[in-house]
């Protein structure tokens, strides 16, 4: 519409106006509006601050069982985790015997098919599981007596019949104060007990021989002693003891010697019947039980029999070794009541039975009490008599029964005991052996025979030379030929004067040993004479490789000379051998005149004993070398009378 503009400042006056009352009028109506809005804004920012604050509570409680939730699943997968890698086998029952867990560990332990355990049925498993035990009936007993009683504890062994052990304990289950269910765990205890078992068994035997020790052996004595006073029965108890058994220890090795003690366990073992006990009582030393034998035969049928098995050779890193054993035995109820006493008599036994020579046994007598005291009282006054110069050394002339003539001196050891007086060499060598006093008391000997021969030389008697005894322990010392090398040298006496004596067990020990350290002393120029020949276990293939010069015939063959033609029979042998190896023979104990002439017979020249004369101390037999020297024509005769005498009966030698 077109404004006339005349009329414009007044039209555009007018709208002016109306849009200035039209904005009044708005805002009269926009202030009458907001007073009463201003009235709703506060509720409504009240119940929105409520609102916010519920919202960031529900917030923080989703956000807090969230958590716990995590923490929930965090436990049980720790609960899990334990549970499948403890060594127990884990089983939970509810309260309707209904399985509410377990781990693998016990599905492995009992090995349950997946289908059984799957059907959460305890019975069910229970029936699959029960026929694997040597006892079911008790665990199905046990089973359900705890059920029936829902707070019992328990815990026992099971014994499979496969051989393994388990160790089972159970306890009720609880939430809060309520019993819910059962917890039953089980623990494989097969090798603990294993180890239990040979922890037992290596504190009850000897490891080396694998026999019963002392402690089981003792045990075995008492339950066999409580049988046998109940039944009113016989048994026997034996000491054992290897004979010589240290010379060998000492001589090849400790490790040979461990195998001969095995080997000898063995046979000891195999010569018992399955209910006797044979025992390692410590070093070389065994006892036996026998509880089963009805009179005192049995025992000394099985000595002799123990006896036997020991005499054959053992063979052990190619050295052919021989032993013998000596034995002493004690029964019940005749030599004690109680298993002290009766090892304490077998044990005097057993010394009884080494005095006899060993490689014997003996039975226990009363008398023997009193004997082992002495022994006792002697062992301890030995260990003081070299250094008091208790000892003293007696020669006994052998003699060339074809010239009359001394050929030679036997040096034999005595021991002049202030309170006893002259001591028998059969009661004190074995305890020197024993403590092993033996070897310097021979190197004592050796050097004392050695002085004496030289100093007879010295002084113009004729030039005799001197035999010398070595004892086993003394021959397998490793230095032995470097002693005898020495104690020439520091008495000045030349080397083909001395003749050194073992025995022919002795020899036998260690075959290849002897037969060095002899060939080391023949290269020397000393003599080496093989003492009491016939009496050991020797083998004439052996025999005439050792480097000997002289055969001495033991004296028990020529005791009976006259009376028991085998003892004839048998010098005659050794007689013979001796000629074929060119061996000087020697026999002793000659003490009659028919002896004598029996041995000549067999062109044996050469004797010692009573019929010419007995041990003489050094002051009388240098009596009879003198008077021997001075007679113009020395020549041995008789017991009674001799031509160094001038047919005088003479006191201090020559005579029986």
């Amino acid at each position: 519409m077109k404004i006339n503009p005349e009329k414009f400042i007044d039209y555009r006056q007018q709208i002016c106006d109306c849009l200035r009352n039209a904005k009044t009028k708005v805002q009269a109506k926009l202030l009458t509006l907001k007073q009463p809005n201003n009235k709703l804004e506060n509720p409504v920012q009240e119940g929105t601050d409520e609102l916010r604050i519920a919202f960031q509570e529900l917030q923080n409680k989703i956000a807090e069982l969230k958590r716990a939730e995590e923490e929930l699943k965090e436990s049980l997968s720790l609960q899990r985790a334990a549970l499948e890698s403890t060594v127990d086998g884990i089983l939970v029952v509810n309260k309707n015997r209904k399985i509410a867990t377990y781990n693998q560990k016990f599905v492995q332990m009992w090995r349950i098919p997946a289908d059984i355990i799957a059907l959460k049925d305890d019975k069910e498993a229970l029936s699959f599981v029960v026929y694997q035990l040597k006892d079911p009936e008790s665990f199905l007993a046990k089973v359900g007596e705890m059920y029936a009683q829902p707070e019992a504890e328990s815990c026992d062994i099971l014994e499979f019949k496969d051989g393994r052990i388990f160790e089972r304990y159970s306890k009720p289950q609880r939430l809060g104060e309520e019993i819910v269910g059962r917890v039953w765990s089980f623990r494989d205890i097969t090798e603990r007990r294993m180890a239990e078992e040979t922890i037992r068994y290596q504190a009850l035997h000897d490891l080396l021989t694998d026999l019963p020790n002392r402690i089981l052996f003792n045990e075995r004595l008492s339950g066999a002693l409580v049988n046998a006073k109940s039944n009113q029965g016989m048994m026997a108890v034996m000491f054992l003891d290897l004979d010589r058994f240290k010379t060998i220890n000492d001589t090849l090795s400790h490790a040979c010697g461990d195998q001969l003690l095995q080997m000898v366990a063995e046979r000891l073992t195999s010569s018992l019947w399955q209910h006797d006990t044979v025992a390692r009582w410590g070093g070389d030393e065994f006892t036996l039980l026998l509880p089963q034998i009805s009179c005192a035969e049995d025992a000394g049928r099985i000595a002799q029999v123990i006896l036997d098995t020991l005499k054959q050779p053992f063979n052990i890193e190619g050295h052919q070794l021989h032993i013998s054993s000596s034995i002493g035995i004690s029964l019940y109820p005749h030599d004690g009541q109680d298993g002290e006493t009766l090892l304490r008599n077998a044990d005097a036994a057993l010394h009884r039975a080494k005095e006899q020579g060993r490689n014997n046994y003996q039975f226990y007598t009363a008398a023997m009490n009193s004997h082992a005291s002495e022994l006792l009282m002697l062992e301890n006054e030995l260990h003081q008599a070299l250094e008091r110069g208790e000892f003293v050394v007696y020669y006994q002339p052998q003699i060339n029964t074809n010239t009359g003539k001394i050929a030679q001196m036997e040096a034999l050891l005595r021991w002049q005991h202030p309170e006893f007086g002259l001591v028998s060499p059969a009661k004190f060598i074995p305890l020197a052996e024993e403590n092993g006093l033996i070897i310097p008391i021979g190197e004592w000997v050796l050097r004392t025979a050695c002085t004496q021969i030289k100093a007879w030389q010295d002084a113009g008697l004729p030039p005799l030379s001197v035999a010398v005894n070595l004892s086993a322990r003394q021959f397998q010392q490793p230095n032995l030929v470097e002693i005898v090398a020495r104690v020439l040298q520091e008495t000045g006496l030349e080397n083909h004067f001395l003749e050194l004596e073992i025995t022919e067990s002795v020899a036998m020990q260690n075959v290849d040993f002897s037969r060095a350290i002899l060939q080391e002393l023949h290269n020397m120029g000393v003599s080496i004479s093989m003492d009491d020949f016939g009496t050991g276990y020797s083998s004439l293939s052996y025999l005439k490789k050792f480097p000997l010069d002289k055969l001495k015939i033991d004296q028990s063959f020529v005791r009976e000379l006259a009376t028991d033609p085998n003892d004839g029979a048998i010098i005659a042998a050794i007689a013979a051998l001796g000629k074929v190896l060119n061996l000087t023979m020697v026999a002793e104990g000659v003490e009659t005149e028919e002896q004598r002439d029996f041995l000549r017979s067999l062109e044996c020249e050469y004797m010692q004993g009573y019929l010419f004369s007995k041990p003489l101390s050094p002051q009388d037999a240098t009596e009879l070398l003198q008077n021997y020297r001075s007679s113009p024509n020395p020549v041995i005769i008789s017991s009674s009378y001799c031509s160094l005498c001038f047919n005088k009966r003479f006191k201090k030698g020559f005579v029986r």
